[in-house]
């Protein structure tokens, strides 16, 4: 507990037990001790005496000094590091190479992390007796360990990891998320919400204005997104750059390239970006166009893009806005290859995805638009029309073999059924069974689709809808897929009251776990079982009301005048 006083010079336990055992006269030898080693203040020793009559332990009086000097000696050391002589530094290296002995001395240790916390360049050999003892490392401040991190990229890796494991843990949790609402959605959190998130404000803290800490960050990143292609590796560098730009730290900004072209969250404002987007190409830049929210928007640009080139009577070729979004977006699919292979440079953009996919989703959009218009003339105006059941040519080819063209796909069945058109969704389902590298099983476009489903709850009661949905395309892939088994499963447990009973029967028999699923589909499945019963056990009321005795009121035939009427009703 006092190692290191003998070191200034101080005595300790060992010094008094020492005297006590070679002393004659033990009530003198600690007089002595008390008188060398107490507050050396001459005015002090004719007071002390007056704290015995009013029963004051020494040690009591002597605490409350040593507290107080501490905290003005704190007080001191950060008016001295904020101050501007010149010297400052010197002095506080000065007071660490006087105070640090007794750095695991518990009442002097925060005095040393106060002066270690504000020196700029804490001396090497510190810096190590520091990080070798596991107590001291972790109280030291995060200033401190900043300058211990961008030596040591294994250490500052072991205290990143847990946060970036509970990051993804909590993005995977939001798309499972019981409460399906278009409102509500994966989506929803506003960009500046997400950038005070937890685990991003707790990295932006750790980096500082450390260059090298936030350069070791998204190499971590790069490599965990390398690894497992998990594209929230890409919303969180997406992320810590704005949080790291909402608080001006000008010395990481400036030097990222992702910061000259997107900042203040440019995705919103899309257009702000020029050619020198593809100037100023970059896995990071890919990267950023990967993030979920920012391919979400590009989409969404898109598809807004596309009506209005249809109310323009356009073609698509012809708007160098489409032209610039596609090209990001296909910059942001293709993130994962680049930085695979190394090979910085934009990916090609296939002409026919231009040329033949995107007229013909003009021909889709309109037939939606001619069908919608169609069903609120009035009936005499009505033709014969009946909604088109096939898609264009090759349409489905496109969504199978290319990424762009199945990413727009998959919006564009968000997009009707946010209209609630199920006609145009039954029509489309079909075609998503087989998709680009299977993208229309990932989590964030089924997340996305049981939402926009809720929107259309009263067509789970036609059987033919109910089909198209669940037998049509939810059911397709589940027993191989886990997380399509739980999207299936929140869907159901969150519409079974609107789905025909008989449909309800088949797909809990369907859904039913095997050994090999997940707790989560467990879970789920043991929910909705438990819903059913209760259901079952508290029966809806009858549509129809029950007949009430009333006696029938006769009415009076025409003609017959008041005396009639008082005669009939007495």
């Amino acid at each position: 507990m006092f190692a290191g006083l003998p070191e200034l010079g101080i005595s300790n336990g060992e010094d008094l037990k020492e005297t006590l055992t070679n002393c004659t006269e033990p009530l003198k030898a600690i007089d002595q001790f008390q008188t060398e080693n107490g507050i050396l203040l001459p005015t002090l020793q004719s007071a002390l005496p007056f704290l015995d009559l009013h029963g004051t332990p020494r040690l009591e009086f002597h605490q409350s000094v040593f507290d107080e000097l501490c905290d003005k000696l704190m007080e001191r050391v950060a008016t001295i590091a904020e101050g501007k002589d010149e010297d400052r530094y010197g002095k506080l290296k000065e007071l660490l190479e006087k105070s640090f002995p007794l750095v695991k001395m518990p009442s002097i240790q925060p005095v040393v992390m106060q002066v270690l916390k504000h020196l700029p360049k804490v001396p090497e050999k510190k810096l190590k007796l520091v990080m070798a003892d596991k107590e001291l490392y972790k109280v030291c401040a995060v200033e401190v360990k900043r300058q211990i991190w961008q030596e040591n990229q294994a250490l500052f890796g072991d205290e990143v990891s847990p946060l970036l494991k509970h990051y993804i843990v909590a993005k995977e949790a939001a798309l499972f998320s019981s409460d399906l609402s278009i409102l509500h959605n994966f989506f929803s959190p506003s960009p500046k919400a997400r950038r005070q998130g937890e685990v991003v404000l707790k990295l932006t803290q750790m980096i500082g204005k450390n260059v090298k800490l936030y350069d070791m960050v998204l190499q971590f990143l790069r490599t965990l997104f390398l690894r497992t292609r998990n594209v929230h590796y890409c919303t969180l560098r997406a992320e810590l750059l704005m949080s790291l730009h909402d608080l001006d730290i000008s010395e990481i900004c400036s030097v990222d390239s992702c910061h000259k072209v997107w900042p203040n969250s440019c995705v919103q404002h899309v257009f702000y970006v020029t050619k020198m987007l593809m100037v100023l190409l970059s896995r990071d830049l890919s990267m950023i166009l990967c993030d979920p929210f920012s391919s979400n928007t590009l989409v969404l640009s898109t598809v807004r893009n596309l009506q209005e080139l249809l109310s323009q009577d356009a073609l698509p070729r012809d708007s160098p806005d489409l032209m610039l979004l596609l090209r990001m977006l296909s910059l942001g699919q293709g993130a994962w290859d680049m930085i695979d292979s190394q090979v910085f440079k934009e990916p090609r953009l296939e002409l026919e995805v231009v040329t033949r996919f995107l007229p013909a989703m003009l021909s889709v959009l309109v037939d939606d638009y001619t069908f919608t218009v169609e069903q609120k003339l009035p009936s005499e105006e009505k033709t014969s029309l009946s909604y088109p059941t096939a898609l264009p040519d090759n349409f489905n080819k496109y969504l199978q073999e290319n990424r762009v063209a199945c990413e727009m796909g998959l919006y564009y069945a968000l997009h009707i059924a946010k209209q609630r058109n199920k006609n145009a969704l039954q029509r489309l389902l079909p075609a998503l069974v087989e998709t680009y590298n299977d993208m229309a099983s990932g989590d964030i476009f089924l997340h996305l689709l049981t939402a926009h489903l809720t929107l259309l709850s009263d067509e789970f009661g036609n059987e033919e809808f109910c089909s198209a949905v669940f037998d049509g395309f939810l059911l397709n892939s589940f027993s191989s897929k886990d997380n399509v088994h739980r999207h299936n499963l929140r869907l159901l447990l969150h519409l079974h009251q609107k789905v025909l009973p008989s449909c309800v029967e088949t797909l809990v028999k369907t859904l039913e776990p095997s050994k090999q699923s997940s707790d989560q589909v467990k879970e789920l499945y043991t929910k909705l079982t438990e819903k059913l019963e209760v259901q079952k056990k508290s029966p809806p009321q009858p549509d129809e009301a029950p007949s009430l005795d009333l006696h029938p009121v006769k009415v009076p035939e025409r003609g017959g005048g008041r005396e009639q009427q008082k005669k009939e009703t007495n």
